[in-house]
């Protein structure tokens, strides 16, 4: 039995250990509410808010006024999607097929409130092409939400030509970039975009907290709140803010900058290619779903011909890995987003995911590769004595 190993960092990441000795302190010590202004607990707990708010916007390459803290990247999707279109009060919304079903639903909530709709498919890569976009767009096109890396094949999405295309046309741009943020250089600038959404837990952060950045300036970006009471963060989420999380995000962006300046990425990235050449050994007919050439350097999403991905997940069981996003592993149904890049059924059934991190090791790869690739002979030969 291998020992247990972690390689789903897509669904979440462990929480750094300098990113929890930050939070301690402000459970336990600086408890203040940050809107109390007229003692030093919550002088303590603002300072702390607005130093956790330059770190995520030097991070993003944003400023310090336009990011608002969240309760992470789901609620900063709707928030852009549904913000931004109700605040518009009419009008088209473009977004892909393979965005998080965060842009998606509410995507659905606009068109059954009477919006209007546009859903743009992928290429067999995952990759969705900007001129299919720019064709969408039409004169009533008010937001185009399109996600900077997809989080099953992990697929980098051609983000900033799609902002030069709407900006010509006056329609503003969402990224979701949950998945993006800590894996490869992000600066909302370089990229055109009017807003973006991003998560702590996906970058060795806490669980329950995430920001969205919404750009100063003009054109005006206007959103209609979609909760009310308090005033909190410009109106837009209003609610007591969780300080220790907001602590945590704030030193998560911290080290994703330290680490991306050590080039921890080229790291990962190495140890990925290692496992996949480790894995192609074991299984030669191995498919890649996606690009490699457009991916993220810590995904590997592989098929492996004739091998259950559910029953190799439970063959190797202490080693933790994904069929498809954790937000809709409960499912029967193949990944939706597989199916929008044209995969057979048998072949997306075949199809799993593996998420590598800051603290996934060479042994780790060495280990769980041999011990995935075994057990994927051993369901295959199973599966064909049962056929």
């Amino acid at each position: 039995m291998p020992r247990a190993i972690y390689l789903d960092d897509h669904a979440t990441t462990r929480c750094d250990p300098a990113v929890v000795d930050a939070m301690v302190p402000y459970f336990l010590e600086h408890f203040g509410n940050a809107g109390s202004r007229t003692h030093s607990h919550g002088h303590t707990a603002r300072a702390a808010v607005e130093l956790a708010r330059a770190r995520v916007a030097a991070t993003i390459g944003g400023d310090p006024r336009e990011v608002v803290f969240t309760s992470g990247a789901t609620e900063a999707n709707n928030l852009a999607v549904l913000g931004v279109m109700r605040a518009a009060g009419r009008g088209h919304l473009v977004v892909s097929t393979v965005e998080h079903k965060a842009v998606l639903d509410p995507a659905r909530v606009w068109e059954r409130e009477g919006g209007l709709l546009t859903v743009v498919p992928p290429d067999a890569s995952g990759r969705v092409c900007p001129d299919r976009i720019a064709e969408a767009l039409r004169p009533d096109t008010v937001l185009v939400s399109m996600m900077l890396a997809n989080n099953e094949v992990g697929t980098i999405q051609p983000v900033a030509e799609v902002a030069a295309r709407c900006r010509e046309r006056g329609v503003l741009v969402h990224t979701d970039a949950a998945q993006a943020v800590g894996k490869i250089p992000v600066d909302v600038r370089t990229l055109g975009v009017d807003l973006l959404s991003l998560s702590a837990h996906k970058m060795y952060g806490p669980k329950g907290v995430g920001a969205l950045w919404v750009r100063r300036g003009r054109p005006r970006v206007s959103i209609a709140p979609l909760t009310h009471g308090g005033g909190q963060e410009r109106g837009l989420r209003p609610g007591t803010l969780p300080v220790p999380l907001i602590v945590g995000l704030g030193v998560a962006c911290q080290r994703v900058d330290a680490a991306l300046a050590d080039g921890e990425l080229m790291g990962v990235a190495r140890r990925r290619d290692r496992l996949l050449e480790i894995l192609r050994a074991a299984v030669p007919d191995l498919q890649v779903n996606g690009s490699m050439e457009h991916r993220l350097p810590n995904n590997l999403h592989v098929a492996l011909p004739g091998v259950d991905a559910a029953a190799l997940m439970m063959a190797v069981r202490p080693i933790a890995f994904s069929a498809g996003s954790a937000c809709t592993s409960e499912s029967l149904e193949p990944s939706y987003v597989l199916a929008a890049m044209g995969l057979a059924r048998d072949v997306a059934a075949a199809s799993f995911r593996l998420g590598l991190g800051r603290f996934t090791t060479d042994d780790d790869v060495e280990e769980a590769g041999a011990a995935i690739g075994a057990a994927a002979g051993r369901v295959r030969a199973l599966s064909r004595l049962i056929e």
